[in-house]
């Protein structure tokens, strides 16, 4: 197969990168489970932008910066805030109905680190409703080809004048275990984050860093990895041990709405750590609930939205409200458990204002990228924002530079793994020594000895892997086995190179901010990420 563009991915980034890409050539839409299978269609809370006349792009600016303590890049900043109303409208028009109010305007509500109310959302599936519309749009594009149930297993790079070139991708098929080449000339990873690396995660199965890894398999740079947001208010089952795999996030919003965080003994705590208490960034949140439970030895602390009324909750929040009474919990009469899990990928494959990465034909946007946009910490709601920014600055970008790229040549067949049939009873053993070992020594709260010890750990998962990998015949969960270990030991070499701590990465041993640091993480190629040439 050939198209002009492949597009890996089918959140809002990879959906919307499709759909601007417009009538320029051939898209080819790769998704490794189904199109709504990903993190997008879980978002809650909304989308930041400026479209109140009491706001200002300057404030949204300002907000973000603030929130990335030190590291985000400004003049990124400055350009996202400033396309992201055209952005928002666009959506709009595509047929995203964001809620209102009954005079008309959008109903805007407040999270964490936001000086004004900004944020967009349709009642509390805003994820949802933005997919379904772009879905429905690309449906109707006949030049768009969709393929569902199909992995990216590795990218297809060639030497070029002494540098590398990416020109598609090997897909993995899951109903059939063939390796497919698809060929392009320029390649948009999309693929969204990678909470699966941590044992208990807010983000779906798809999350497993695959973009991350076959980028940095492939040559590219990658940036920032250390800081990873937990969300701080994840729901936490009633009867439960610990936090279940994906935990049922309890929307920021709620508290922009005014519900308050309670420890064991009733108390409200946010007062004592930050002055914006439950408004604070997320960062400041997460370590204040980590604080908590950590003093009085339980596994969670309290969201009390009884304040809101339960008009206002089954209203502005239907799915919240509903799902929560699904567990037996009555948000309008009674606080919810919570407790913080792995929720956002700050860090990502190094990209330019355009989503260009450093290896010509290959572009990142959405979660999997590390735009400068977020520092070391995400402001709330600038996710979605920034995806939809990004797409369209990539398939701009993208339909730029294919004129000046050589024709794909034709790829060899796939040769890079054997064909032993693999016991599960491997992968899974070495998939929880991952994410058991992220959680426990690579979590909100870290240590030099803590890193070290997981880093070792890692090593030895990462040479494991490669052999079975070398051996077997791949399925899903070994290249998604192959894909968090590298991710894994990307967080924790960036976690170990940046000795203080800021934002997202907090580390005892280097317990304050040194301005020396203010610089992003920057992981490149080395000699022991293979490369695969025609």
């Amino acid at each position: 197969m050939e198209f002009d563009l492949l597009v890996i991915g089918s959140g809002l980034a990879g959906l919307y990168t499709a759909l601007q890409f417009g009538d320029r050539g051939r898209v080819g839409l790769v998704t490794k489970r189904g199109l709504t299978d990903g993190a997008t269609a879980l978002a809650q809370g909304g989308i930041a932008a400026v479209t109140s006349p009491d706001d200002d792009v300057r404030l949204h600016a300002q907000d973000t910066i603030r929130a990335g303590a030190g590291l985000c890049h400004e003049d990124i900043v400055a350009a996202v805030v400033r396309e992201g109303p055209r952005r928002v409208a666009e959506l709009a028009q595509l047929g995203v109905e964001f809620t209102k109010e009954q005079n008309g305007d959008y109903d805007l509500s407040i999270e964490g680190g936001h000086s004004r109310r900004r944020i967009l959302h349709a009642a509390d599936l805003t994820g949802k409703a933005i997919e379904e519309a772009l879905i429905d749009t690309l449906n109707r594009r006949p030049n768009v080809d969709i393929f569902e149930h199909h992995l990216a297993l590795d990218l297809i790079v060639t030497a070029e004048n002494g540098g590398r070139r990416c020109q598609g991708a090997y897909l993995l098929s899951e109903a059939t275990g063939e390796i497919l080449p698809v060929r392009a000339p320029a390649t948009v990873l999309a693929t969204g984050g990678a909470g699966k690396v941590y044992l208990i995660t807010s983000n779906p199965d798809v999350c497993t860093g695959d973009g991350i890894a076959t980028a940095w398999r492939a040559g590219a740079a990658v940036a920032n990895m250390e800081f990873f947001q937990f969300h701080p208010t994840c729901l936490f089952r009633p009867g439960a041990k610990t936090l279940p795999e994906r935990s049922f996030l309890l929307s920021e919003s709620l508290r922009g709405e005014g519900a308050v965080l309670l420890n064991r003994e009733g108390e409200r705590f946010m007062l004592r750590y930050h002055p914006e208490a439950e408004l604070a960034p997320r960062d400041v949140v997460a370590r204040a609930i980590d604080q908590e439970m950590k003093q009085a030895g339980t596994d969670h602390v309290f969201l009390d939205a009884t304040g809101l009324g339960k008009e206002k909750l089954e209203t502005r929040f239907p799915y919240i409200f509903g799902e929560c009474l699904g567990y037996g919990i009555d948000l309008a009469s009674e606080p919810a458990p919570v407790a913080p899990s792995a929720h956002y990928c700050c860090g990502g494959v190094l990209t330019d204002e355009h989503g260009r990465t450093g290896i010509p034909g290959l572009y990142a946007v959405g979660e999997v990228a590390c735009t400068g946009l977020h520092g070391a910490n995400r402001l709330a709601s600038n996710s979605l924002l920034e995806a939809a920014v990004f797409a369209k600055r990539a398939a701009d970008a993208a339909a730029e530079d294919i004129p000046g790229l050589p024709a794909p040549a034709k790829p060899p067949p796939w040769n890079g793994a054997g064909g032993c049939d693999l016991e599960p009873v491997v992968v899974a053993h070495d998939w929880y020594l991952v994410r058991r070992t992220m959680r426990d020594f690579v979590g909100i709260v870290r240590s030099d000895p803590r890193l070290e010890m997981a880093g070792e750990r890692l090593a030895t998962i990462h040479r494991n892997v490669d052999k079975t990998f070398a051996a077997a015949r791949p399925n899903y969960d070994l290249a998604e086995l192959r894909n968090i270990v590298t991710v894994a030991q990307l967080i924790v070499r960036s976690g170990q190179a940046r000795p203080e701590s800021r934002g997202l990465h907090f580390n005892v041993d280097h317990a304050e901010t040194d301005g020396g640091c203010a610089h992003d993480t920057i992981l490149t190629y080395d000699n022991e990420a293979p490369i695969r040439y025609n």
